[in-house]
């Protein structure tokens, strides 16, 4: 039987980290398989679920490279693969169709009670010490039911969970055996008063019609497992293998939300992570590369992805550590791949346009690049020179005239470039010259060259700028000096 796997996003919203995770997992094991990765939209919540969070969604699934084989495609929303439509508020008629199997077999009924009248039975099975409520129209004709319906009631169709106690055993892919009993649940709705399926119900349908053999989900999905169970039961239908994975927690140990900062996967995109190396990081949030590796790249996973090394404990999804991933991928990139990459964050600024050039500071610079979007502020220095609020008050220092007259007198000395080595010798310098140390040396020379006291690291931004521009920007100092 060949492996087909799924992922169903709710268009209700952006795509969490955690739902990136879940895609992540069925991709890599249908792609390890050689089987089939399905995606497709849960979107029957009509009043959250958008376009444009749909569109948002694949984009991000996109970017991550995580390819589906059928479903909705990304970039036309058009569908691709036998088992369509792949967007469940167009499947309404098949749930239908399979709400009224259920129905003419005995196995589902429909119930007219109302929100008050379900109340009271609550509270009569609470009082009476039942584990659930006693429905009357659970044993009621069809035909009384349908003369109801006729003459206006729309009630909702529940389906019937068997009266006698019944245990479940479920095989879990990552929690090993659970076992549920049939008395955690009544008789649950399958499809509401106006139409619309439940959950639970369109879930199963799908991924029995679709013929989804593995399902990696989010542990808050196992309370749902013992309802699609006896769904699946019902129709006669083989059970797909089901697999729980860690719940993602934030630094404070409780569930990841956006009070933890970023967690949706276009927030990190434009924040200048590298899709391989959000990968990478949240395959580790509930898996371990069997080698112990921390950072690897898609190839590397693919090859070493297995079910076996999933692990059920909780997952802390840790800042720091995706930065320190994030830095890893980057500084590992050739340089002509890792300028195209930059070019989004520095597009703003004039730089040299020679490779030369480029390939010179990025050798400098990407040693301190902990995300793309970092670039902005290091390769600032080099679009052009203005000086800050911040360079007023140190211009006003009477040592710093002496100094930015010492730094032009030294620089005009030299030909070509100035290596790191030559700055530090320029430095002392200046330092002997001026007659001063400390932040009276270093602020004066870096408003020099970048215009503001405090940032880059001048023995690594001075190499990158001509002696001709290096004059010209003291100079410029020189001239504000009060």
């Amino acid at each position: 039987m060949s492996v087909r796997t799924r992922f169903a996003p709710s268009p209700t919203g952006y795509l969490h980290v955690g739902g990136a995770r879940t895609a992540l997992y069925n991709y890599l094991y249908a792609k390890k398989m050689g089987g089939t990765f399905v995606l497709r939209v849960e979107d029957t919540d009509q009043e959250r679920s958008t376009e444009e969070s749909m569109r948002s969604q694949l984009s991000d699934l996109s970017w991550l490279g995580l390819d589906w084989q059928e479903g909705i495609q990304a970039e036309t929303l058009e569908e691709k693969g036998k088992y369509g439509p792949y967007r469940q508020s167009q499947r309404l008629e098949i749930y239908k169709k399979h709400a009224d199997k259920l129905i003419e077999k005995g196995l589902a009924y429909y119930c007219f009670y109302s929100s008050e009248e379900l109340e009271q039975k609550k509270a009569e099975a609470q009082e009476k010490g039942w584990p659930q409520i006693r429905n009357d129209y659970r044993d009621r004709s069809l035909e009384e039911a349908k003369k109801r319906i006729a003459e206006g009631d729309k009630p909702v169709v529940r389906f019937k969970v068997p009266l006698e106690r019944r245990e479940y055993l479920h095989k879990d892919i990552v929690r090993g055996d659970v076992t549920f009993n049939s008395e955690m649940v009544g008789d649950f709705v399958i499809l509401r008063s106006d139409g619309m399926p439940v959950y639970n119900f369109c879930c199963a349908i799908d991924d029995a019609l679709m013929k989804i053999t593995h399902v990696l989900r989010a542990e808050e999905h196992l309370s749902n497992t013992l309802r699609q169970m006896m769904i699946y039961e019902a129709f006669g239908w083989e059970l797909p293998e089901f697999g729980h994975l860690s719940i993602m927690l934030g630094p404070d140990k409780q569930k990841l939300s956006k009070r933890h900062g970023a967690t949706s996967c276009n927030e990190y995109r434009e924040g200048g992570y590298l899709a391989e190396a959000l990968n990478n990081f949240i395959a580790l949030c509930g898996w371990s590369h069997p080698e112990g590796k921390e950072v690897f790249d898609m190839a590397d996973l693919l090859e070493n992805f297995s079910l076996e090394r999933f692990n059920a404990a909780s997952a802390v999804f840790d800042e720091t550590k995706l930065k320190w991933v994030n830095a890893s991928h980057l500084r590992s990139l050739p340089h002509q791949e890792l300028w195209q990459a930059i070019q989004p964050f520095v597009s703003e600024l004039s730089l040299p346009t020679n490779s030369g050039w480029q390939n010179k500071a990025l050798e400098i610079l990407k040693p301190k690049m902990e995300t793309l979007a970092d670039a902005k502020d290091l390769f600032a220095p080099f679009s052009g020179y203005e000086l800050s609020e911040a360079a007023s008050d140190v211009l006003s220092w009477e040592s710093s005239r002496a100094v930015i007259t010492a730094w032009i007198d030294e620089i005009k000395g030299v030909s070509g470039e100035i290596s790191e080595e030559q700055f530090s010798e320029i430095q002392n310098a200046v330092k002997a010259a001026a007659g001063v140390k400390g932040k009276f040396l270093f602020m004066p020379l870096r408003v020099c060259v970048t215009g503001a006291p405090q940032g880059a690291d001048l023995a690594k931004t001075v190499p990158l700028l001509s002696v001709e521009e290096l004059v010209g920007r003291a100079e410029k100092a020189l001239a504000a000096v009060q």
